[in-house]
């Protein structure tokens, strides 16, 4: 087993705990976070494991087909409406139909660029879809808009760590959050998420001295 693999291990542990806080603390007018895989989400008014096939928060809520049609029909009915194609894409997200909320979400970041919460639900719904490195791409857009944007940049290092296996990238993304608002929740969080890393690193360091990591 690579060391990398055994940090992820013991880290997995430590960011159990980052899934309650998030899970439960978004607003409707915040952007959605992402779950890591196997012990981060909910959208705006906003890690793949081996095998290709995220892990998904696992707490879906059952699509109100009733407001999704009337919603639809609102989207129709107004082409340059961008209010009722990001709430359609919260519902799918909600769901857990992460392929059916792209596309509402990219409609309406088309007609709302720089609405930084729908391009990061965005990014989330990518993730949950499989598609890491689109995730990523969209991520760094959002940051294009707002640089600073908190949960942004704690989705980014989960992204980073759980879907690239990106540890120094995460930990960058982390220490940026810390810089900008150690006392927030998304502060405290990735003090945690850091931490936890830090942690492991220790604790794995005097085992695997001299030895050869394997597959």
């Amino acid at each position: 087993m690579k060391l990398e693999s055994v940090i992820f291990g013991i880290a997995g542990v430590a960011f159990g705990l980052i899934v309650g806080w998030i899970a439960g603390s978004q607003q409707a007018t915040n952007a959605r976070a992402v779950s890591a895989p196997a012990p981060l989400t909910q959208p705006a008014a906003g890690a793949a494991e081996p095998a290709g096939q995220p892990d998904t928060p696992g707490r879906a809520t059952v699509l109100d087909e009733g407001r999704a049609q009337a919603l639809r029909k609102v989207a129709e009915g107004d082409p340059g409406n961008p209010g009722a194609r990001a709430e359609l894409g919260n519902m799918y997200f909600d769901a857990e139909r992460y392929g059916e909320a792209i596309p509402w979400y990219t409609e309406a970041l088309k007609l709302d660029p720089r609405n930084v919460n729908i391009s990061t639900d965005l990014g989330v719904s990518y993730y949950y879809a499989g598609q890491t490195d689109r995730a990523i791409k969209q991520f760094e857009h959002s940051l294009s808009v707002d640089p600073k944007h908190l949960k942004t940049l704690l989705n980014l290092g989960v992204v980073r760590a759980f879907g690239q296996r990106d540890l120094q990238g995460a930990t960058d993304a982390w220490k940026q959050v810390v810089a900008l608002a150690p006392d927030s929740p998304e502060g405290q969080t990735a003090r945690r998420s850091l931490d936890a890393i830090q942690s492991a690193h220790g604790e794995t360091k005097g085992d695997t001295q001299g030895q050869t990591p394997s597959r």
